[in-house]
């Protein structure tokens, strides 16, 4: 097993098509599929599709030319690639199913991890019948409340990738604006068309009674758990969503109120607008909650206009504190699901984790870090209920590479590995980077990069190749990250102590 060898830079300049009109040119693959493949980090399955036959050695590559960036995607090469450099280091073949995806929710059967989470994604009948015709497992629905919902236009914003993908997203959407009555009409449809399919339903209520009646209502129209939404970051006046969570005497007050109201299990969704998770995590069990789910989207401004002085979304002159959500949250998701996993108070409450999950790899991080489940909307926001097809395929490959029975088998299995302070860490090891001559093109930053923001260590020799000064090295591997081309690999250890002049000053090319 191995890393993929094919990336985002390989094909920086797709787009990403609907309908796209590179497929619809190719008579023997479907291009646009395959490329999302490669996009999304499931090269090897996307190898493994390809035709016994070689159709693209010697083809006029009309995919190319259809392009909406004509010929600025490099599609035949990919191909190629694709078939040549990666199917024959492949030893495993397609599984034959996704019967290794199968898991539970609170004992409630999943075909597979992956939920949608409460937004805007899951928020109306035929959009939850779309993405469960897609794949998903099922879809926790737009939070569902008894007040008025009116709101703001434009309501997004967004930090982007030097291609113009999110990396980060921020909202200042608020709940469903539906009616009560509306939505336990919509429950009822999806679990009559869709009896397999997991209906999470989210909640929020004003008081004690409207946090049971609503649970009431959602159980008796169909759904199969409870999401409590204690963490809306745009939702806190009047003590709402993320004032909630921020108090664990409320949590605990208000999922006892909902657990009244249903015998569902029950999911208390926790605000990472916190120091630490754990107080309110600790409550809601006590309350009567089954599980956890996190994060929700983190308070932020994302830019100030330098014309208009107003933050990002602009509305009418004036903007507003919003919740953060995309891959960019990602690393903070991961570290508030690690402390709720090595809770021994929490111990055995399901986790539904999010937060930043656009491919099978960024879910399989939730996993071993102890999710059951994954919940995702800002990379759906982006590019659309088909992500699910990758997700799985991603998945489902590793895992039978791997020997699992089942993800179930996966998850928790990182949690003994992480350490909520660093003097737990060896540190009388350097570990050396090693450069790939045949991949560095000589371009010297990694020089720059150690010189203004390392330990001095690399230079260029007369043939731009770079040379490490063993003395000066620490190890800290700050030019393996920002390496173009990826020609900067984890080399031979060091032992630091004790320092010899013998190993301390020669130069490693």
């Amino acid at each position: 097993m191995f890393e993929s060898i094919l990336s985002r830079s390989d094909m920086i300049r797709c787009v990403l098509c609907q309908d796209a009109p590179c497929s619809s040119a190719c008579t023997r693959l479907d291009p646009a599929a395959l490329l999302r493949g490669i996009w999304f980090r499931n090269d090897k399955t996307a190898a493994l599709r390809l035709p016994e036959s070689d159709c693209c050695r010697g083809c006029d590559a009309p995919c190319e030319a259809a392009c909406v960036r004509p010929h600025e995607v490099p599609i035949q090469g990919l191909m190629l690639r694709l078939r040549e450099e990666l199917r024959p280091r492949l030893e495993l073949p397609l599984p034959e199913d996704e019967g290794l995806l199968r898991t539970e929710l609170c004992g409630v059967p999943l075909e597979n991890p992956f939920l949608l989470s409460s937004s805007v994604v899951a928020s109306t009948y035929d959009m939850c019948a779309r993405a469960f015709e897609a794949g998903w497992a099922g879809a926790c629905f737009k939070t569902i409340c008894s007040f008025e919902i009116h709101e703001a236009s434009p309501r997004f914003s967004a930090i982007t990738g030097d291609n113009g993908s999110i990396i980060g997203f921020k909202n200042i959407e608020q709940l469903s604006d539906h009616s009560v009555a509306e939505n336990m009409i919509i429950f009822r449809r999806l679990k009559q068309n869709y009896p397999t399919k997991f209906i999470l339903a989210s909640i929020m209520g004003q008081n004690d009674a409207e946090w049971e009646e609503l649970a009431r209502q959602c159980e008796q129209s169909g759904a199969d758990a409870i999401e409590l939404n204690f963490s809306c970051p745009n939702m806190a006046d009047g003590g709402l969503g993320s004032d909630i969570g921020q108090v664990p005497e409320l949590v605990e007050r208000f999922t006892a109120a909902a657990r009244r109201g249903t015998k569902l299990p029950i999911l208390a969704k926790l605000t990472p607008n916190v120091a630490s998770m754990l107080p309110a995590g600790e409550a809601a069990r006590r309350g009567g909650a089954d599980g956890l789910a996190a994060i929700n989207t983190i308070k932020s401004i994302t830019g100030i206009n330098p014309h208009t002085y107003v933050s990002a979304p602009a509305v009418h002159g004036m903007s507003a504190v919003g919740g953060y959500s995309g891959n960019a949250v990602k690393p903070i998701a991961l570290r508030f699901l690690a402390e709720l996993g090595q809770d021994p108070a929490l111990a055995g409450m399901h986790i539904s984790g999010m937060g930043g999950v656009e491919t099978w790899r960024d879910a399989l991080d939730f996993i071993l870090l102890g999710a059951g489940s994954i919940q995702v909307t800002t990379a759906v926001m982006q590019y659309g209920y088909r992500i699910i097809e990758d997700l799985k395929a991603g998945l489902n490959y590793y895992l039978a590479e791997k020997g699992f029975r089942s993800v179930k088998e996966a998850v928790g299995l990182a949690l003994s590995t992480v350490s909520e302070t660093t003097d737990v860490l060896e540190r009388d090891t350097v570990v050396l980077p090693k450069f790939l001559r045949e991949k560095c093109v000589g371009c010297g930053r990694c020089a720059i990069s150690c010189a203004d923001g390392g330990h001095q260590a690399i230079r260029l020799n007369g043939e731009r190749r770079p040379m490490l000064n063993g003395k000066r090295c620490v190890g800290c591997h700050l030019c393996v990250l920002v390496c173009p081309q990826n020609a900067i690999r984890p080399g031979r250890k060091r032992i630091t102590k004790p320092k010899t002049e013998e190993n301390s000053d020669r130069e490693v090319n």
